[in-house]
């Protein structure tokens, strides 16, 4: 089991601290925060994003590509009705050069990224209070 500590640093601000480092958000000043921060959606947004990062960089570390280049630009796309997002499009920018026979295995690797399994296979969530002493 692992635990990340949500504490309240003022304002809009909300921080998370976990295995060593201090994630902090705040709301856009629309909102009632200062900006000092991501929020916390832009968080989860960027969350799907640089996993994917991650897996094709590793990729084309292990192949000695070269990553100069190579960008990852993600969509959001507003549901058509109701609130909130319907679909997230993520498209992997290569140079000419990119070698052809990788372009594919590229998506393949980009959807092994574990964020976006969660959210396709989500876990159950338990929101309880509970009293502490002292």
């Amino acid at each position: 089991m692992n635990e990340m500590i949500i504490s309240f640093a003022g304002g809009k601000k909300v921080n998370a601290e976990y295995r060593g480092f201090t994630i902090s958000t705040d709301q856009s000043p629309r909102n009632g925060g200062e900006g000092s921060a991501p929020e916390p959606f832009s968080l989860f947004l960027a969350s799907i994003g640089t996993c994917a990062g991650v897996y094709v960089y590793s990729f084309c570390q292990e192949r000695n590509l070269p990553t100069d280049n190579v960008r990852i630009v993600q969509t959001h796309h507003r549901k058509e009705e109701g609130t909130g997002i319907g679909k997230i499009s993520i498209d992997i920018e290569v140079p000419e050069d990119f070698p052809e026979k990788y372009r594919e295995t590229l998506v393949k690797v980009a959807n092994l990224c574990a964020v976006k399994k969660h959210i396709q296979n989500p876990p159950v969530f338990e929101v309880a209070t509970r009293v502490t002493t002292g």
